[in-house]
């Protein structure tokens, strides 16, 4: 069951108003990095989409019983059954598994600490904060340092991992005819939980056998798996089975090697099942994208904070009395997110301009248009103080 701590603490006027003031050096510095950020995205972007088409167009389709020496060097497209030589094995805990790659994960059961914190303004300028701790029983994958917390009497943490937690992989797997090298090995599947057994139990090694209890199909190192104590420890396991996978990649030989393309990028996609090369190339596709726009939304957000940090004292100042402070807060704030927004597509415009005329042509005229509605808007924000 949780408990918890508060603390409020206060800082002046004067206090709040340095601190705003040391913030624009963090405004200074990331609203540049950012548009590099930006740019470079946009660059990775082009070069990607470009790749994957080539990629695309040049793919050989090959059978998975024979290799083929004339397609050596070329990307070619494989679907087979990948098997491992032999099970594998974890000899810490002599759990055996077949398996392509086997994951196993130690938790540790530990006080946490989470906080939460809430900010008021005071008349004359002044801040309040209410900062509540939080103590929980959780488990985690490291140890805690409970001499860390802010209430640590009461919450002391002990004990300690016994191996930690470790991804194995088969040496020696086979896809077909062809042999898959070890970074290959490394993105096959996506792990599920294997359940231990009683059996796994009796295997155990002799130093870690007592005591020890199946709990949920995990190893479970304590007094009680209903009621743990903390410095338990819980040991799982997740596998990646043998099956049908397919491959995206330079033959080299009679295994494989990431692709270069001329574009700039390397191809080396492996995925469950039989998948065609059209459906993992448009996959590979997809995800450009997202990742593309999770960049530009990051790189959008980190410059409105930026621009933010920068004109943060202008609110303090005004925040003697607590509404003109909000007031200004959230025009400051306004702007901030239209100027960075118009940053960004100014950044994004000239990154494509050069590839895709039209496109970029089209963001830099909403650059443009954005850059005038933040003027008239700061404009109109200056005005309305003096008509009242």
């Amino acid at each position: 069951m949780a408990d918890s701590y508060t603390e409020v603490t206060s800082q002046s006027y004067s206090g709040r108003i340095g601190t705003s003031i040391k913030g624009i050096l963090f405004g200074i510095v990331i609203i540049p990095v950012t548009m590099i950020v930006l740019w470079l995205n946009e660059g990775r972007a082009v070069t990607t989409s470009n790749s994957l088409k080539e990629g695309a167009a040049t793919v050989v389709e090959v059978a998975a019983d024979r290799v083929d020496p004339a397609n050596d060097k070329k990307l070619v497209h494989v679907t087979g059954e990948a098997k491992a030589e032999g099970p594998l094995v974890d000899t810490v805990y002599g759990v055996s598994v077949p398996a392509l790659r086997l994951v196993r994960t130690e938790t540790i059961y530990q006080w946490v600490e989470s906080q939460k914190s809430e900010t008021k303004q005071k008349v004359g300028g002044g801040e309040e904060t209410i900062v509540t701790y939080t103590y929980e029983k959780k488990w985690v994958d490291n140890p805690v340092q409970s001499s860390e917390f802010k209430t640590p009497v009461g919450h002391t943490n002990e004990g300690k991992l016994i191996a930690g937690t470790k991804l194995m992989n088969a040496e020696k797997v086979t896809l077909g005819a062809f042999n898959v090298p070890e970074n290959f090995v490394k993105q096959m599947g996506s792990p599920i939980k294997s359940a231990l057994t009683d059996g796994d139990l009796a295997r155990l090694p002799a130093d870690h056998r007592q005591g020890t209890k199946i709990e949920d199909g995990a190893f479970f190192f304590g007094a009680n798996p209903k009621e743990p104590k903390i410095g338990d420890v819980r040991v799982s396991y997740e596998v990646v089975k043998p099956g049908v996978f397919s491959v995206l990649a330079a033959q080299n030989g009679q295994t494989f090697e990431p692709y270069q393309t001329n574009a700039g990028d390397t191809i080396d996609i492996i995925q469950d099942g039989a998948v065609s090369a059209a459906a993992m190339f448009k996959t590979a596709a997809r995800e450009n994208s997202v990742i593309t726009w999770v960049v530009r939304l990051l790189g959008f957000l980190f410059m409105a904070f930026g621009f933010m940090a920068v004109m943060r004292p202008l609110s303090v100042v005004g925040s003697v009395v607590p509404l003109v402070g909000n007031v200004i807060g959230m025009g400051t704030g306004l702007i901030s997110f239209v100027l960075a927004a118009t940053l960004s597509f100014l950044v994004i415009a000239l990154a494509w301009i050069v590839v895709r005329p039209l496109l970029g042509i089209v963001l830099l005229a909403l650059a443009i248009g954005g850059l005038i509605y933040t003027r008239r808007l700061a404009a109109s924000s200056r005005v309305k103080p003096a008509l009242a």
